[in-house]
């Protein structure tokens, strides 16, 4: 199974020092489009996405998480209102680690 991030540069960047791969999108409509091109991959079984481009597209991530597989969660961004967040933390607890 494999695992990947989208979202901001800091985002997508704090997860790359992790090993996690990840794709940089500027835009929600921009991400939507890579997270439907990763839950269309079946090799991919988790998708991590920054809260701070899921509001706009919350409807249609919704629909994706009900038709696909793949994982779909909105983790904290970088700077986000969220004190500290511990992401290693926070990834053990979505895989049950």
């Amino acid at each position: 199974m494999k695992i990947f991030t989208v979202g901001s540069k800091s985002f997508v960047t704090s997860f790359q020092f992790a090993g996690i791969p990840g794709i940089i999108t500027e835009t929600p409509n921009e991400a939507l489009v890579e997270i439907t091109k990763l839950t269309d991959d079946s090799d991919v079984g988790l998708v991590l996405v920054s809260d701070d481009i899921t509001s706009s597209i919350n409807d249609e991530l919704t629909a994706l998480r009900a038709e696909k597989s793949t994982l779909v969660f909105a983790l904290p961004a970088a700077g986000s209102e969220k004190t500290e967040v511990d992401y290693r933390l926070m990834l053990k607890k979505i895989l049950g680690v």
